[in-house]
């Protein structure tokens, strides 16, 4: 649930200084496939959560990344890109472990 918190408050953040009604709608977004995910997992879907979980992140990962890349800005690209990317990692290896794939 971290995650979606983090990716929710970064898009309000970013509508605030901002007004970017993109970073805001995909912050909501993320944030809300985050909270999907972890609903999933608590409810025993563990497949299915750390599939969504590993989806999400990773497109939350190149999504900063690539902004990152294109501003040449560290903030917020850079810490979202490892978050991301990190999320990502865990979701995709608790998904191959609930497939069988240890």
């Amino acid at each position: 649930m971290t995650m979606a918190g983090i990716a929710a408050l970064g898009g309000a953040v970013g509508y605030a200084k901002a007004k970017s009604v993109p970073s805001l709608v995909a912050g909501v977004t993320c944030g809300t496939l985050f909270g999907i995910s972890g609903y999933l997992i608590q409810q025993g879907e563990n497949q299915l959560g750390h599939d969504v979980g590993a989806a999400t992140s990773g497109v939350f990962a190149l999504a900063l990344g690539s902004r990152m890349m294109k501003t040449r800005k560290m903030m917020p690209g850079a810490p979202g890109a490892i978050l991301g990317s990190l999320s990502c990692a865990y979701h995709a290896k608790k998904s191959m472990e609930w497939r069988g794939y240890n």
